[in-house]
């Protein structure tokens, strides 16, 4: 059998969900849709020049390749590869032309330097330095039994602190804007970020599918968000045949079952206030209470203060992945 590699076509049903289930099996510890890919594809800010791939055997998506380059960097030439292929689909030469095609890609859109993450495993690491990718920096993938965890109890926000939820800010979410973006150029990386364009952070992360308003959680003080924890959930499922059932039987609507922090920040003149806890506790409590039964995050390996905070809440280091960057030219 031949493996090809191709464009995902967005408007076909079967290579939106090849493509989400490769990033499930290959990464269970993310969330991934139908729905978050074609969203990523449509709203994803044009100087990111995204292109998604998807290598094919036989008629079934077994790799994908996002790839791309990092529009909000200052410094240009900074492309990324994202490259994954389904566990029982190894060794079919899948990677190689995915990694191939999405280099050459990048040098046609005038990047310098590739950046890649690949899993801390032998195989992974191996793969990286063959296709000529020097080691950097490692994050890890931490997971909670939501369901079993004996979470911290909710304690009061300090005085002159209140919690609230994204939900709150839906007429008005720029505040959130202008503390997701001092929060995240600070986060460790090996690419500096500088968000300036609040509507296409408005079309990109706010209206994100899978960003659940009602379970991110909002430190307030003085009127302005000072703290916040950004949680996406899998919108809930429900077996296939239970979805349809043959007797027309309405069913309750699915509840999220897996959700996963995709960031939690406090402004620079809050930290240190145990702020970031307060608002992760209290997101955590109301996702459990929501029938949420497993929790994911992930950390730089680098960032002990966040590491601190997960270990409290009771996460678990469930994988690591290494960035790895490679010159071109």
């Amino acid at each position: 059998m031949t493996v090809i590699v191709r464009d995902l076509r967005p408007g076909v049903p079967s290579d939106l969900e090849g493509f989400a289930r490769v990033r499930r099996l290959a990464l269970p510890f993310m969330l991934v849709t139908p729905e978050s890919v074609v969203h990523a594809l449509a709203h994803t800010h044009p100087g990111a020049r995204l292109r998604s791939l998807v290598a094919e055997e036989d008629g079934e998506v077994i790799g994908t390749a996002r790839t791309g380059l990092s529009h909000g960097s200052p410094e240009p030439g900074q492309g990324f590869l994202d490259v994954y292929v389904r566990p029982d689909r190894l060794r079919r030469g899948a990677g190689g032309l995915l990694v191939r095609t999405a280099e050459e890609y990048l040098a046609g859109q005038g990047a310098t330097t590739l950046y890649t993450w690949v899993l801390d495993e032998p195989a992974g690491l191996a793969f990286a330095e063959a296709h000529g990718y020097g080691r950097r920096r490692s994050a890890h993938f931490l997971r909670l039994d939501l369901a079993a965890a004996g979470l911290p109890p909710l304690s009061p926000p300090p005085p002159g602190v209140e919690l609230r939820t994204a939900a709150d800010f839906a007429d008005d979410p720029r505040p959130l804007f202008e503390l997701d973006a001092e929060t995240t150029s600070d986060e460790p990386s090996d690419i500096d970020t500088e968000f300036t364009d609040y509507e296409a952070w408005v079309e990109e992360t706010w209206r994100h599918p899978l960003l659940n308003l009602d379970l991110t959680t909002v430190a307030v003080a003085g009127g302005r968000p000072v703290a916040f924890t950004a949680t996406y959930t899998d919108g809930g499922t429900l077996p296939r045949s239970r979805a349809h059932p043959a007797d027309g039987t309405t069913l309750p609507p699915a509840v999220p079952s897996v959700m996963t922090t995709a960031m939690t920040g406090t402004a620079r003149a809050f930290r240190g206030r145990g702020l970031a806890k307060l608002v992760k506790n209290a997101s955590l409590h109301r996702a459990r209470a929501a029938g949420v039964t497993e929790a994911f995050t992930g950390n730089d390996t680098g960032n002990g203060p966040m590491l601190a905070v997960n270990k409290w809440l009771g996460y678990e280091v469930c994988a690591t992945e290494v960035r790895h960057a490679r010159r071109l030219g």
